[in-house]
């Protein structure tokens, strides 16, 4: 009786193992094409992360062995007056790209979705700048802010205005840099809300004409409510992106300048300038990191329920 009973248990558990090697087989190509990612993930991003928090309590500028100093670094860049200044710089770059970049590209899109004819033709057009490489579309712009034989300086000697200084101004650099990268960037997102906005099913707004809703009340009560969740999604990533910028500044003001030096120049300064002390560098990219990461929560959980 005994024997009887082994016979079929065996054979029930070859028939799992025939299952489950089938199964294994069938998903190979899968699971390989995930271990490439993983391993992707973490050659590129996982190892620098860590990396890099542990530099950051090292002395280092790759030519001696680096040196275990604690908090050392974190208390050289309290110290330092360029700290809280390349902070404030970088607050005031997103605050003016917020109001530049987060509103004309919604502008800009509406426009375009209520052209009936050329809809291609502008579309190419506003997303030409995104195609362009970042240093190419700051130097065609540099060339634009030359205080002698600039663009702008041109057009306004020929209308009779006085001319600016532009990025060699103080008081003109940051607006200058945020009209660069809005500019340089908006077609990303005007793209965006433009798919956004064909996606918004049409009787609502024919609705709204029989209730006789003329066109900012339509824009109020039917495209903004139906594009909130994109706009909140976009807001978040603008302003994570503005929060390192890096290419405007250092090509057009330099990042000696302490009108326009930013936190990521801040962080070439400290790396490659200035100090060539990567622990130092690695220190002020931990302290971005932690501000935007604990933004970023604040803001999924705050905008959770609206979206």
């Amino acid at each position: 009786m005994a024997t009887t009973t082994a016979g079929p248990s065996r054979d029930l558990r070859a028939q799992r193992r025939d299952r489950l090697r089938r199964r294994l087989a069938d998903n190979a190509l899968a699971y390989s094409f995930m271990a490439a990612g993983i391993l992707c993930f973490a050659v590129f991003s996982w190892y620098p992360l860590v990396r890099g928090l542990m530099l950051s309590f090292q002395q280092d500028n790759l030519v001696t062995p680096p040196t275990w100093i604690g908090l050392e670094n974190f208390r050289h860049l309290f110290a330092d007056p360029l700290f809280l200044t390349a902070w404030k710089n970088t607050f005031e770059f997103t605050g003016l790209a917020l109001v530049f970049g987060y509103l004309v590209p919604f502008g800009i899109a509406v426009l375009l979705n209520e052209l009936r004819h050329f809809k291609a033709y502008f579309r190419v057009v506003v997303y030409l700048p995104v195609m362009l490489p970042p240093i190419v579309s700051v130097m065609v712009w540099q060339f634009f802010y030359d205080p002698g034989n600039g663009l702008f300086n041109t057009l306004l000697r020929g209308a009779h205005l006085p001319t600016s200084q532009w990025v060699q101004s103080p008081h003109m650099a940051m607006i200058s840099l945020v009209l660069v990268s809005t500019w340089a960037n908006m077609g990303g997102a005007t793209i965006m809300y433009l798919a956004a906005l064909q996606t918004i099913p049409g009787e609502l707004y024919e609705a709204a004409e029989l209730d006789g809703a003329g066109v900012w009340k339509r824009l109020r009560h039917v495209t903004l409510p139906q594009m909130r969740f994109i706009m909140l999604v976009l807001l978040l990533l603008q302003i994570v992106s503005t929060m390192q910028v890096f290419i405007e500044p250092f090509q057009l003001t330099g990042f000696t300048d302490p009108s326009t030096i930013t936190v990521m120049t801040l962080i070439y300064r400290y790396a490659f300038a200035v100090n060539n002390d990567f622990g130092l560098a690695a220190s002020m990219s931990v302290i971005l990191f932690a501000v935007l990461a604990v933004f970023s929560a604040f803001y999924m959980r705050l905008t959770r329920e609206t979206a």
